[in-house]
């Protein structure tokens, strides 16, 4: 077994300092061939299936809050608000994310609009993020590159737990808004957030830090925790949905590489969850190609599942394969999960991998 390697996972530690020295920053990553007439039609942009979406999301998290208020005080109440706090914490994250990539819809100002809505229900400065998910995407699980993985080495099981219930990134999300609020850009944050924007990330912060101020307020005023199981609170009741799938997408596989078949998974869900998701279970796709829209990504998955590892074929499937892996993990921090390629595939592309004890998943 290869000796095990310390991760620094800090964006100015010496991790990324390695990154940088041996080529793994901004590297060329390994893409699937699909010809370029057939991805210049993936790529279409349309606000046809976004706006049907969208008002699906915000029209019944509308009637759930609405449901909820009339129901208060009574146990009916409690599945109105599961519902309206898997709309509120778990479905904003896929739609910051997507709308983040300017392909959700084809109209500019509806991307940017519903992003900064679910920005805000996610607790993810808009600013901030949008150049946070740019490194993600650039040095996707590059350790001290990548301000994204959700689960380091050796993994945090407790933490995994508590972020089921939001608490965890909650708090770290009203620390940072306190911080910026206050005109206080850190080191990690200035890494990669250009000068010129970071005035926005503190505007942001001092507007969210308003309304939480305002919901507070009238809290205490009516004496009822009602107004902040609407606003805020869902981010933690509702997260668990986004924490569900959001683990799938590299938890247990390979870090250090430069192609995405080793490092993401795909994961065939439900339609309920693929709805909340907006199709991110079509993960490596999604990080081979993140310039196709989200409606089109199954259709991008028929196309190249010749060249990926066969998706998992449920949730359920993928932690089964994902949970061993933490536990393996403990023990070895080099141990990942080496997915198999069907004979139809290109051979993996890992000469940067630092040759951790790999195993081959089931």
């Amino acid at each position: 077994m290869a000796q095990s390697v310390t991760r620094d996972y800090a964006l100015l530690g010496k991790s990324s300092e390695a990154a940088l020295a041996n080529g793994l920053a901004a590297a060329e990553w390994y893409h699937s061939d699909v010809e370029r007439k057939a991805m210049k039609a993936l790529m279409q942009r349309s606000d046809g299936p976004a706006i049907r979406d969208t008002v699906i999301w915000l029209g019944a998290m509308l009637v759930l809050a609405v449901a909820g208020v009339l129901l208060w005080g009574s146990w009916w109440a409690v599945p109105v608000f599961i519902a309206y706090g898997v709309l509120y914490g778990s479905a904003s994250d896929s739609r910051w994310h997507e709308c983040g990539h300017g392909t959700a819809f084809k109209t500019r100002w509806m991307n940017d609009a519903v992003y900064q809505i679910a920005c805000f229900m996610i607790m993810r400065n808009p600013v901030t993020w949008r150049w946070s998910h740019a490194r993600h995407h650039t040095d996707t699980v590059i350790v001290g590159r990548d301000p994204e993985i959700a689960v380091m080495r050796p993994p945090d099981l407790a933490r995994v737990v508590l972020n089921f219930f939001g608490i965890l990134d909650a708090g770290h999300a009203v620390r940072d808004m306190l911080r910026n609020a206050a005109g206080n850009i850190s080191k990690e944050e200035a890494s990669f957030i250009p000068e010129m924007e970071r005035h926005k990330v503190i505007r942001v912060a001092r507007i969210w830090l308003a309304i939480y101020a305002a919901t507070i307020a009238l809290s205490l005023w009516m004496g009822s925790i009602l107004p902040l199981m609407l606003v805020g609170l869902p981010r933690l009741y509702g997260a668990w949905h986004h924490v569900l799938t959001g683990l799938l997408q590299h938890g247990g596989l390979a870090d250090n590489v430069t192609d995405h078949r080793l490092n993401s998974r795909s994961v065939l869900m439900n339609p309920v969850s693929r709805f909340i998701y907006w199709n991110m279970n079509y993960h490596v796709e999604h990080h081979m190609f993140p310039m196709v829209p989200y409606h089109a990504l199954p259709q991008l998955h028929e196309m190249i599942k010749h060249d990926l590892p066969a998706p998992n074929r449920s949730i359920w499937a993928g932690y089964r394969e994902m949970v061993p892996a933490f536990l393996r993990q403990l023990r070895n921090e080099d141990y990942y999960l080496r997915r198999e390629l069907p004979v139809t595939a290109q051979p993996y592309k890992e000469e940067f991998h630092n040759g951790g004890d790999a195993v081959a998943a089931e």
